[in-house]
């Protein structure tokens, strides 16, 4: 659902009521504010809703492509929700999941930060951008969540392993293997960039989009124009999952 971003009100889903943990992976890799990163007042409107409806433990999980602590950045960012949980993806306990596609595009198993697989309702919050003409929707987001030391490969930083193997098959392989219950889009405003160097353009666009996660990337890509093609890939999955 795409709603005006001034007429937003979050809705908990009714399962959320049921919970009793929910995790929210925001964008939130570097100190750079809103768009580059999740805002914290869309964050803190999505906290503060599920509040009303459930007595759910309520977590925050992130990682950096340093593999350094993830604390001065959610600091940076003014995360500073009260009872909810901040924790950082490589102080977790890692497990191997395996993925459930019988034809994995890159990537059979993997290893997942095990208060992911503990908790009942999962939610990706991403803004609205767009990198080198390709969308980084919420999909996407979850690929921080993968402990840096497992994929680094040879390079200083970041998943090089992954990139190594095509990070758009990456992506669909682990939009199957981590299933996310809902997507958030901030698409109150749009940042289009050429590279990783944050330098850009910011478009106005007043709007937040509420739903599956590939369904919402779909129709971000849509919007945009922008290329996202793991999206082509898990249609392709999904039709593999359903013969």
């Amino acid at each position: 659902m795409i709603f005006e971003a001034s007429k937003f009100v979050f809705k908990p889903p009714p399962l959320i009521s049921r919970a009793r943990r929910v995790l929210i992976k925001p964008n939130a890799s570097y100190p750079m504010p809103y768009p580059i990163s999740t805002s914290r007042e869309t964050l803190n409107h999505v906290i503060e809703s599920i509040k009303q409806v459930s007595d759910a433990d309520i977590i925050i999980l992130e990682g950096t492509p340093s593999g350094e602590s993830i604390y001065p950045i959610y600091q940076a960012l003014g995360y500073d929700f009260p009872r909810v949980l901040m924790l950082d993806v490589r102080d977790c306990i890692w497990v191997e999941v395996e993925n459930p596609l019988l034809h994995p595009f890159a990537i059979a198993t993997f290893w997942i930060p095990n208060v992911v697989l503990s908790s009942d309702y999962l939610i990706s919050i991403a803004p609205f951008k767009i990198i080198n003409g390709s969308g980084y929707f919420t999909v996407p987001n979850l690929l921080s969540l993968l402990p840096v030391s497992k994929y680094r490969g040879d390079a200083l930083g970041g998943w090089g392993t992954l990139y190594d193997l095509g990070i758009e098959k990456v992506i669909a392989d682990l939009y199957f293997t981590l299933p996310f219950d809902l997507g958030i889009l901030d698409a109150r405003q749009k940042f289009v960039g050429t590279d990783n160097s944050f330098q850009g353009r910011i478009e106005e666009c007043g709007k937040i989009l509420v739903g599956e996660p590939y369904e919402l990337d779909r129709e971000a890509a849509q919007i945009s124009g922008a290329e996202a093609n793991y999206l082509t890939l898990i249609e392709a999955g999904k039709a593999e999952l359903e013969a």
